[in-house]
């Protein structure tokens, strides 16, 4: 019966409890994953993915509309495969004890890294494959299993997942849970041992709210508005060229991806000029390139269309980056062209949320002393990327401000860097994982003391007390 409920394609509310508690039972009873079964599995996830790349691109290809396979094989597949390998390769010496120092003769202590139990698991859209075995890696590191609830926006993908997990995994250990926002939010009011959410930071409020009920601790990774900073020192060239490179790629549909940019007065035109050097060079088409990714929905199309009306109606100035002779953007192939959305205001829809597409707002400072005003004015970003070459402006802006990440010179560099830890702060998320900060962070870290033989350190707490204060006194007195 319980296999039964994990392939259907809809669950209902009551199967995704008897799925859990299923799972929680069979956990509890195999007794503590060895580091043999944690490798196995971890690996047994990279070769899910190896093996099936071809068909795992295709399936997102089809649930975009259309995406560059390239995009797929480098993020979704090559750098999911990576990380899994990475933990697998660790794992061993990740979950040994950590001996501590003890405090009376005789005692012993120590620090056990123990599994939490089953894991949920809530994957996005942008990036299906390495935002649910991402998470994953560290969950299987820490010896846990998981339930997996990918998104209803890319049901190929979600269905392939599911028909492929059957086939490397036991559902015992990894389950796939299918179906729409509702069942997501039952998803996220089960009594997980721990929940991990990718998402839109307002979903994000309701997924801790209804984990909250059961006193589930969850990791959040919620994206934001992630600031460009271009000093007054940068080359605006290499900014716009690095920023660009990841603002086309997905189409900007990463929780990474540059989300507005400040820019000294002066440089507006050679931002432009750069801007479309840029695209003359890397896109020199857009609407029939195999390398543009289209918009993941008809909803999420109109969305971005919307944020460039409303800021073109409010008195921006909008740079369209198509090329030459092509649109700026096309409803049919879901395909828009970047933009820059020049001098653009805090009452334009477009900087007041997520932008998740190739638009980029840009706002410029004559006094460096606004950049720092302007971020800390606002919700922490889930990454902060700053163009400058001197050393202490360097220091300065990481030391005044706060980002789940700060990639100096570059754009998202961060990512795919197993040894980083990779996760938000405040408004853009909670906690991190990848390599031994997912491992660390899906392990509960268990004191664990043996008494000495005569137990003298607690020999202290116990009565009569008239000498012990005392001799206590005399201590506290120097």
């Amino acid at each position: 019966m319980f296999k039964e409920c994990v392939m259907t394609s809809q669950q209902t509310v009551n199967d995704l409890h008897a799925i859990l508690q299923t799972m929680k039972n069979a956990h509890l009873a195999a007794g503590p994953a060895d580091a043999k079964l944690r490798q196995d599995r971890l690996l047994r996830g990279a070769r899910l993915i190896s093996e099936n790349h071809q068909r795992l691109s295709l399936a997102m290809a089809a649930d975009f509309g259309h995406r560059s396979l390239y995009q797929s094989m480098v993020a979704d597949i090559a750098t999911t495969v990576k990380m899994l390998k990475h933990s697998a390769e660790h794992v061993a010496d990740w979950m040994k004890p950590e001996i501590v120092a003890s405090p009376e003769p005789g005692m012993q202590a120590w620090i056990q890294q123990q599994p939490l139990g089953v894991i949920g698991v809530i994957s996005p859209w942008n990036f299906p494959v390495n935002l649910s075995f991402g998470p994953l890696s560290g969950v299987f590191a820490a010896g846990n299993t998981a339930m997996l609830k990918p998104s209803e926006l890319t049901p190929r993908t979600t269905e392939l997942l599911a028909e492929l997990i059957a086939g490397y995994f036991d559902p015992l250990e990894l389950a796939v849970v299918w179906g729409d926002a509702d069942i997501g939010a039952a998803f996220s009011g089960l009594p997980f041992d721990h929940l991990v959410f990718t998402g839109s930071t307002a979903v994000g409020r309701h997924v801790m709210r209804a984990a909250a009920e059961n006193l589930v601790p969850v990791t959040l990774e919620l994206g934001g508005k992630s600031p460009v900073v271009v000093d007054d020192d940068a080359d605006i060239r290499i900014a716009s060229e690095r920023t660009l490179t990841i603002k086309t790629f997905n189409a900007g549909q990463i929780c990474l991806s540059p989300d507005y940019m400040l820019l000294p007065a002066s440089g507006v035109e050679s931002l432009v000029q750069a801007s479309k050097h840029f695209m003359q060079q890397s896109f020199p088409t857009i609407q029939d390139n195999p390398d543009y990714t289209s918009i993941i929905s008809s909803r999420h199309y109109a969305r971005l269309i919307s944020l460039l009306d409303d800021a073109s109606n409010k008195g921006a100035q909008i740079i369209s980056l198509a090329p030459v002779g092509e649109p700026d953007y096309d409803e049919p192939s879901r395909k828009i062209a970047p933009h820059l959305v020049i001098n653009a205001t805090d009452d334009m829809a477009i900087m007041q949320e997520e932008v998740f597409g190739p638009l980029l707002p840009v706002r410029t400072y004559t006094d460096r002393s606004e950049i720092t005003a302007y971020i800390n004015a606002h919700p922490r970003p889930l990454a902060a990327y700053y163009f400058g070459n001197q050393p202490e402006r360097q220091s300065a802006f990481a030391n005044h401000t706060t980002s789940g990440a700060l990639v100096i010179n570059d754009v998202m560099t961060h990512a795919s860097i197993d040894s980083l830890p990779f996760g938000g702060v405040g408004a853009s998320g909670m906690g991190a994982y990848h390599g031994i900060h997912g491992f660390r962070r899906f392990t509960h870290a268990k004191a664990v003391v043996v008494q000495s033989e005569d137990g003298a350190s607690n020999l202290r707490l116990r009565a009569p007390y008239a000498d012990k204060l005392a001799r206590l006194e005399t201590v506290l007195k120097g």
